[in-house]
């Protein structure tokens, strides 16, 4: 079973791809700056809509209505405007449950909400509470209106300027780890010929320098995936392969690749299974990185000759599995920001802070969550929930 993050918004193309659907981005482009700013008005009164129509297409603004909520979702859903005018007191669907719904739809980016409204506080709190950016009281007055309208398409300018030069920050750093990986892979496979004695034998030095210059090559090709990994997970471009496949079979593979690096540390580590966990589906790739993850990053900090336990119980028909140390634990200070991309803490011991933003973004894709435990001086238990399948529980 496949399942794509990003696959609500991608058509397969013709070479076997997968494309992005032709639908308007609410981001902004070189042809979509020249043009005239698209308002949304809304109200049950064609009256209403009338005179604030009037005013605004004398600014040179771009002017489309709607009747109802549902008909303004709709419009916003297939063309998202630049601004929506919405008045709150409406039949069916008022202009605060619009907002809520309008401002839960992510995907659509920032559409700033100007509430219309002659009723009193309470509605205006409750307007504010569901997301909208501003509001106006009836009767409406021509300068106070034009003011709050381009306050707010100064704030959407700025913030789809800001977005758009991310992506395009974030498109870059794809390309160039995507055109690294080939030239360091290639590295890699000619160092281990000529350490194999494909090209004639090499000394005993020159050996040594090789190995060392292969280790580089390694982490860094390491560095380059986890980066183009985590690209297409912040994309919606990641694409799960859920399979049925036995837990503690996959945790045995992993220990076997990590046992040496213990050894080397006279590091205790244990593997505790829970009868209950057995067969669990999900995407066995993604689920070993992550357990990657988190035992290479206890190795980093558990010092020598300490331990690490790492255990499994069953979940809501999937499975929980908690990996703890007894290194130097993390500041409380440090806990809220862990997991985030580049964070490495205070702790001095190196690597690129990807690994714990990596795993956040592998359980969250399966519909699980992590969770830390720590404090300074006892250790840290990071602890994964995946449920049966993705959305359950």
């Amino acid at each position: 079973m496949l399942l794509s993050i990003g696959q609500r918004f991608q058509t397969e193309d013709k070479s076997g791809g997968m494309a992005p659907t032709p639908i308007r981005s609410p981001y902004p482009s070189e042809t979509m700056m020249t043009q005239p700013d698209r308002i949304l008005v809304v109200d049950d009164f064609p009256d209403n809509i009338a005179l604030i129509e009037a005013i605004l297409l004398q600014e040179g603004y771009e002017i489309d209505t709607a009747t109802s909520g549902l008909e303004a979702l709709q419009k916003i859903q297939a063309y998202p405007p630049a601004l929506v005018m919405l008045d709150v007191m409406m039949p069916g669907l008022n202009g605060i449950e619009t907002t809520r719904r309008l401002k839960a739809q992510k995907e659509l980016g920032f559409i700033p909400v100007l509430l219309i409204t002659a009723s009193d506080k309470t509605n205006l709190v409750e307007g504010l509470d569901a997301g909208a950016d501003e509001f106006i009281r009836k009767p409406l007055d021509h300068d106070d209106l034009l003011a709050r309208v381009r306050s707010l398409l100064r704030l959407k300018h700025t913030l789809d300027e800001r977005d758009f030069i991310a992506r395009q920050r974030e498109d870059f750093v794809s390309r160039l780890t995507h055109d690294l990986r080939t030239p360091l892979v290639a590295a890699d496979r000619m160092l281990q010929l000529i350490l194999d004695g494909a090209l004639g034998d090499t000394s005993e030095d020159l050996d040594e320098a090789l190995v060392t210059l292969r280790q580089s090559n390694q982490h860094l090709l390491t560095m380059t995936n986890s980066l183009l990994e985590i690209y297409r997970y912040d994309a919606g471009r990641k694409t799960l392969h859920f399979v049925d496949f036995d837990v503690e079979e996959l945790f045995q593979e992993v220990y076997r690749q990590v046992r040496g690096l213990a050894e080397a540390k006279e590091i205790d580590l244990q593997l505790n299974f829970h009868s209950g966990v057995g067969i669990i589906t999900a995407d066995r790739l993604e689920v070993r990185r992550m357990l990657e993850n988190l035992l290479g990053n206890a190795l980093k900090f558990t010092d020598r000759g300490g331990q690490i336990v790492v255990e499994t119980k069953p979940y809501y028909g999937g499975m929980q599995f908690a990996v703890s140390d007894n290194g130097p634990g993390v500041a409380p200070a440090d806990l809220a920001t862990l997991f985030d991309r580049f964070t490495q803490g205070k702790h001095f011991k190196g690597g690129t802070g990807l690994g714990l933003h990596h795993t956040r973004q592998i359980v969250e894709a399966h519909g699980g969550r992590v969770t830390v435990q720590s404090a300074l001086g006892e250790g840290a238990t990071f602890t994964v929930y995946l449920p049966a399948r993705p959305g359950e529980r």
